[in-house]
């Protein structure tokens, strides 16, 4: 049971914003954003409302009433024998986490590649003249076989578990205190620049220009779907993890929604800033379009340091946006950590053994993502996927207990801000249909690839292949139900 608290509203606040603004909404918005433009934005607007914002308030509530580690909590809530599932929704978090690791890492390394930028003779621009390749050489570089890279990830694990370590109030609240209010003043800065820039408004047309065509196709909905809860935290089990410290008179609507509209906001500034640079750098329309639609992993490492490079004093911004970013990818982490950290710590090891577990477990589990591109790619389409099955677990289990009586009991309990019951039970019922729908259209469309490779066997290490994705899930699941009575024994009765 937890007994550590936030010291007031802000602090718990801030921290739902540290988890929601991320790479999530500097380096994964963008990139999609920039494949759909405004259809996907509309989708990623609706699922925050009827997806996102009532898993988030089930999460905070259910935390809040429970005191324990995800695994303890959703056992405690949904009954003994789907603890199952709070192994799952565990997994999948963790999952993501490992990889999210890496993300941090490539955010130092670029910061650290701009700041060396500013002490070269020769400016990024006339390097680029003479060598055009250079950003994409660096990125290959970095993101592929870089021990580099691995001596990175592995002190950013190491940071956060120094300011974990000294606990919620000492550690992560004081932590986002700064980090938070830092990152939307780098935002706006960025933003500023780009719009400025030459063609830089075209940018900004294009990514809330709808295409009502797209709207037949599974995918944008899947990533729509995906991005709302990659983003805001729905369906991880972080805000389960952090309102556990929250204070018993915490607002968990109006808590829920500020993080839920702060996230959303981060992600559209991240949006205005490196689309309208895609627009300003390229030669033509047609080239931006065409780049941004090829879904690149790379597009933020890559066209920050262009954009930079074209105005006076780029070396010191481009520094700044990867500050920026590095900021926000480390204050995401913080809350996955604690979420590895309190479920170990509620088989009652002590400290020093839980966090020693805690930094060698994500040492080596998020050494393949850093090592392969490829790896990471896997990881990020099966986890993040993963967060609709999560997502679903939570909202069955908030089914099964009545939520409108679950809401009135927990969620509007020292509640200023109080939604419409009926609208919240709709969403829970709705979002059951929806999950299941959107995941059997995702397989039925064959969208990630096949089944099996071109030798005709199960396409295990496909990076978008749906057998890769159903083994792993299927693996976790296979061996959370196999473990489900020594998870509720372990997580609650002891």
């Amino acid at each position: 049971m937890i007994k550590e608290q936030f010291s007031n509203r802000w602090g718990i606040v801030l921290a739902a914003l540290g988890m929601a603004i991320g790479a999530g909404n500097l380096w994964r918005f963008p990139r999609l954003a920039g494949q759909y433009g405004g259809s996907f934005i509309l989708l990623w607007i609706l699922f925050l409302f009827i997806w996102s914002i009532p898993l988030l308030l089930s999460e905070f509530a259910i935390g809040k009433k429970f005191k324990s580690g995800v695994i303890g909590s959703f056992a405690r809530f949904a009954g003994k024998k789907y603890t199952w599932m709070g192994f799952f929704i565990t997994i999948c978090t963790l999952g993501i986490a490992f990889y999210y690791s890496i993300v941090t890492a490539w955010s130092f390394r670029y910061m650290a590649f701009s700041v060396g930028n500013i002490f070269k003779e020769a400016t990024l621009q006339e390097t680029l003249q003479s060598n055009p390749d250079y950003l994409n050489n660096f990125w290959k570089g970095i993101s592929n076989g870089d021990w580099t890279t691995v001596i990175v990830y592995i002190c950013v694990i190491f940071l956060a578990a120094f300011i974990l370590i000294r606990g919620v109030k000492n550690g992560l609240e004081k932590a986002n205190k700064l980090l938070i209010p830092s990152l939307f003043v780098l935002l706006v800065i960025i933003v500023f620049v780009a719009l400025n820039m030459e063609g830089g408004v075209r940018g900004l047309e294009y990514m809330f220009a709808i295409d009502t065509s797209l709207f037949g196709d599974p995918t944008i909905w899947i990533e729509a779907l995906s991005q709302s809860a990659w983003s805001t935290g729905a369906g991880w089990g972080l805000m389960m993890t952090l309102s556990a410290f929250s204070r018993d008179n915490e607002d968990v609507t109006l808590n829920t929604f500020i993080g839920a509209f702060g996230n959303n906001t981060a992600s559209l500034l991240a949006g205005m800033a490196i689309l309208p640079a895609v627009f300003a750098l390229s030669a033509s329309e047609t080239e931006a379009i065409s780049y941004l639609q090829s879904g690149n992993q790379a597009l933020t490492f890559t066209i920050i340091p262009m954009l930079f490079a074209n105005v006076p004093g780029g070396d010191y911004l481009s520094a700044l946006f990867f500050l920026a970013l590095f900021v926000a990818a480390f204050s995401s982490l913080l809350p996955m950590f604690e979420l590895f950290l309190q479920n170990v710590a509620d088989l009652n090891i002590s400290k020093r053994k839980t966090l020693i577990f805690v930094i060698i477990s994500f040492v080596i589990f998020g050494f393949p993502s850093a090592w392969s591109l490829n790896f990471f790619s896997n990881q990020d389409w099966v986890w993040g996927v993963g967060l609709i099955v999560t997502g679903l677990f939570i909202l069955i289990a908030v089914a099964m207990n009545n939520p409108t009586r679950f809401k009135e009991s927990t969620i509007d309990v020292g509640s200023d801000m109080v939604l419409p019951s009926g609208f919240f039970k709709w969403a829970i019922l709705l979002n059951i249909g929806v999950g299941f729908f959107l995941i059997y259209w995702w397989l039925s469309q064959d969208y990630s690839a096949t089944w099996f490779n071109e030798e005709g066997k199960w396409d295990l290490f496909g990076t978008y292949s749906n057998a890769s994705t159903i083994t792993q899930w299927g693996t976790v699941i296979v061996v959370g139900v196999l473990l489900n009575g020594y998870l509720y024994k372990k997580f609650v009765k002891q």
